[in-house]
């Protein structure tokens, strides 16, 4: 049989459109990514969904939200900071035009897209890679276990890891050229 998983980016924050680094930071969903995340759940109407995660963040929670209001027969939603948003440490809640200026265009890069180099306080993606793997592990242990579809309000950050597992991608094709936008979702099909 097949199962599906829906995954998505939540809505875009304030901090998203004036370009901060968000990461663990709570940032309010801006009224237009509020049409985005409607967008998502009128794409994702007519599939059914048993199970929903969300993380902590209530960018990830509202639009969430949103999209449950039309699934009924999900019962089930559970908070996993597995894939909540990268941590950027000392650099949340900065512009990134301070930072550049600052630190300098190169070191700015080197935090904001190397695979393996944090910033201050914060987390590389190969550290956001591990946490997510772990949760992939584990669902589709919950998904084989009990024969369900399951949707998936994710970050940024936390959806390049993902996707690279379900599509295969190399490290570069995750860090470089991955962008997940903001009125999409993704389908993944497992079988068992």
């Amino acid at each position: 049989m097949k199962f599906h998983i829906y995954i998505f980016r939540h809505g875009k924050t304030n901090f998203n459109r004036s370009k901060r680094f968000t990461g663990w930071v709570n940032s309010r969903l801006t009224p237009k990514r509020i049409e985005q995340a409607n967008l998502i759940a009128e794409k994702l109407r007519k599939k059914t969904i048993q199970i929903a995660f969300k993380t902590s963040l209530s960018r990830s929670s509202n639009s969430l939200k949103i999209v449950l209001r039309y699934h009924p027969e999900c019962k089930r939603v559970i908070v996993d900071d597995r894939m909540i948003e990268r941590s950027y440490g000392d650099l949340e809640r900065s512009y990134h035009k301070t930072v550049i200026k600052k630190y300098g265009k190169r070191q700015f890069d080197i935090w904001h897209r190397s695979y393996d180099v944090p910033p201050s306080g914060g987390e590389s993606m190969k550290m956001v890679e591990k946490r997510v793997l772990s949760f992939v592990k584990d669902l589709l242990t919950i998904i084989q276990k009990e024969k369900i579809n399951v949707v998936i309000s994710a970050h940024n950050n936390s959806m390049r890891p993902f996707r690279r597992y379900f599509e295969n991608l190399t490290l570069k094709q995750m860090m470089c050229a991955l962008e997940n936008p903001y009125d999409k979702y993704f389908d993944y099909t497992v079988e068992y």
